[in-house]
């Protein structure tokens, strides 16, 4: 039986409209097809190989001995992954990546000796349907195809195929010099079989469009190796087709080992998706914006009173949340779920989170769009509708509905950079009303949202719970940093809601019964959070502070760059979806911003361009005496 690897184990390889988790013993354990949001064809990594697996190794036992061991690393800025085993009787590399498609959705793996002669074996055991269905397998020439319903999955190579037991084997030896490619391709089942592609010739292409897209890359800071690699995951957790990005390409990995916090994050989040863009615009990358700006006028369509915060990745609105049974979870996590729940919830900060998005576009100097316009301004006559409401917030609790002090501070966003997009000429919207409107929503989140004994800003109104996603008053402007009731709050986050290495919870939790976000058991640290405490000290003056936890969190990467949405400092291990966009997210604006930082330092005298709103400061030139706007 194939061992249970960390989530940490795992690489990532995809082609902007689905991708493959490749772990570190050369196996594929998740694959959907042909969308993130498919059905999985190899789902091994939420039970056991029964489910679906697709293993390149040397072979053990045999010549190689079962002493082989795999080292990782993508070939310079790219999403092909090189594997190198070494073996006591030679070496070979495996090189396994998704060539960016027009037609049908590929994996690739090809197998080249380096020294002596290696036996090796490939194991492909299709099991699509979430791992539930045992397909027909059988040869058409010289092709092996697995056919389950709608699907069809073809395996070329040009050594010996046998499918025995519902695995497709093959058994083969590479020398110094030579290569073995593999081929699997998917298409629906009544369709012609697809082509058989040139392996080198898609590796070439492959390596080409990622080499030219990062090349793109503004970020020239000291952290540019992990920007990098997190730029790439955010791209590849882009559905190129309609622009849509997903939370994370995998379901169920749990917050907590053998818990019940599994959710599928194959969806695209207004607020993920919106926190993403602003960290790829403030790299240099603004066809994604416009592609996702295309994305949510389709998405939200004439309807922008029904705003949903999550859609499917090409605009679908019912992502209905149903249970795997015969997936026994990810160690034992159960249960296995398939899409989202928490769709049709209220979450105010969302229009925050969009419009702040669209303001940071139009400061990017993406291009001014009618309908764009048109959509912003029903979004916030909206909002001005319904912002007194509780909502579920953007932890998407699953309890009684509160007054969310972030979500009322990012009600407060919508409204300011609505403001300020009307005062340069790119909306056509009455500011007196809304002028009035920000100082209303400000003055009740500084009264209702704020304890004044323990001087900190709260989770809701009325509650003692504090919460991280208090740490992002000063990001986005609602106070300036040196207002001592944001020091408060942030000394408090760390006193209440951080571990003694800095890595920082959402809120409370109780372990042994429901607590306020109506789920029982625990959850790990999270990441994101925990670089919003990065900026929050960086902000309030605590420099040193900053970059060294800002150290901590690169140091909790996989030896691939990747982060999940979690960390368990118990376990000491990831947890949760993975890889998490937030995560990287939160990675590239806390490495932007202490850049800019480091860089004000040295020039005291001069202006420095401080990364834009959500992201950082509603002014695009400002020293950081003056990063924030004054409010009272």
């Amino acid at each position: 039986m194939k061992r249970l690897p960390r989530i940490e184990q795992y690489g990532l390889i995809g082609d902007m409209q689905t991708s493959a988790h490749v772990c570190d013993d050369g196996s594929v354990d998740w694959l959907c097809l042909p969308r993130f949001d498919s059905p999985a064809v190899f789902a091994g990594l939420l039970g056991t190989h029964r489910h679906g697996t697709w293993q390149i190794a040397p072979a053990v036992p045999g010549r190689s001995g079962p002493g082989a061991v795999a080292e990782r690393r993508y070939l310079g800025d790219s999403l092909v992954l090189e594997s190198v085993w070494r073996t006591p009787v030679g070496s070979v590399r495996v090189l396994d990546f998704m060539p960016p498609r027009d037609g049908a959705p590929q994996v690739i793996r090809i197998v080249e000796g380096l020294t002596g002669e290696v036996s090796m074996v490939s194991a492909m055991r299709p099991r699509p349907g979430y791992g539930g269905v045992s397909p027909w397998i059988h040869e058409v020439g010289e092709r092996m195809v697995a056919e389950a319903g709608a699907d069809a999955l073809w395996l070329d190579t040009c050594v010996q195929q046998v499918e025995k037991d519902g695995v497709v084997v093959s058994a083969f030896s590479v020398a110094a010099g030579q290569s073995v490619a593999f081929v699997l391709s998917w298409c629906p089942s009544h369709a012609t079989a697809p082509d058989i592609p040139d392996p080198e010739a898609a590796l070439s292409e492959t390596l080409a469009f990622w080499q030219d897209w990062t090349r793109e890359c503004s970020y020239d800071g000291p952290y540019r190796e992990a920007v990098v690699r997190s730029l790439i995951a955010l791209k590849a957790m882009t559905y190129g087709p309609s622009g849509g990005i997903v939370a994370a390409p995998t379901t169920s990995l749990p917050e907590e080992i053998g818990g019940n916090r599994n959710w599928d994050y194959r969806y695209t989040w207004l607020r993920d998706a919106s926190t993403t863009l602003a960290a790829l615009l403030g790299t240099g990358y603004l066809q994604e914006a416009q592609a996702w700006r295309r994305w949510l006028l389709r998405a939200v369509a004439g309807d922008p009173e029904n705003l949903q915060i999550m859609y499917g990745i090409t605009g679908e609105r019912d992502l209905q949340e149903r249970e795997l049974p015969w997936l026994p979870g990810y160690e034992g996590s159960t249960p296995v779920r398939v899409g989202n729940g928490a769709a049709n919830q209220l979450q105010l900060d969302v229009y925050g989170e969009v419009i702040d998005t669209l303001y940071l576009a139009h400061e990017s100097g993406v291009a001014h769009c009618a309908d764009t316009a048109l959509l912003h301004q029903r979004l916030v006559e909206h909002l001005a509708r319904r912002w007194q409401e509780p909502d579920e917030g953007i932890w998407e609790i699953r309890g009684a509905r509160r007054h969310f002090v972030h979500s009322k501070v990012m009600a407060w966003v919508a409204v300011d950079r609505t403001i300020r997009l009307a005062e340069a000429g790119a909306l056509d919207i009455d500011v007196a009303s809304l002028i009035e409107l920000r100082a209303t929503i400000h003055n009740q989140v500084c009264a209702k949202g704020f304890d004044p004994v323990r001087n900190t800003f709260t989770q809701s109104y009325g509650s003692q719970e504090l919460d991280a996603a208090t740490l992002l008053i000063p990001r986005v402007g609602f106070l300036p940093p040196t207002d001592p009731r944001v020091i408060g709050t942030v000394d408090a986050v760390r006193r209440e809601l951080a571990t003694p290495d800095g890595l920082v919870r959402r809120y409370p939790t109780i372990a042994d019964r429901a607590g306020m976000d109506g789920l029982t058991g625990d959850e790990g640290t999270f990441v994101l959070c925990s670089f919003w405490l990065v900026d929050a000290l960086a902000l309030t003056g605590r420099l040193d502070e900053a970059h060294a936890l800002f150290e901590r969190l690169l140091a909790l990467r996989n030896d691939l760059g990747f982060l999940a949405e979690e960390y368990d400092p118990v376990r000491q291990r990831q947890v949760g979806n993975f890889p998490q966009a937030f995560s990287h997210m939160g990675l590239i604006q806390s490495a932007r911003l202490l850049h800019l930082l480091a860089m004000q330092s040295s020039r005291p005298h001069g202006a420095i361009a401080v990364p834009a709103p959500c992201a950082t400061s509603p002014s695009t030139r400002q020293t950081r005496a003056d990063l924030m706007p004054q409010h009272a």
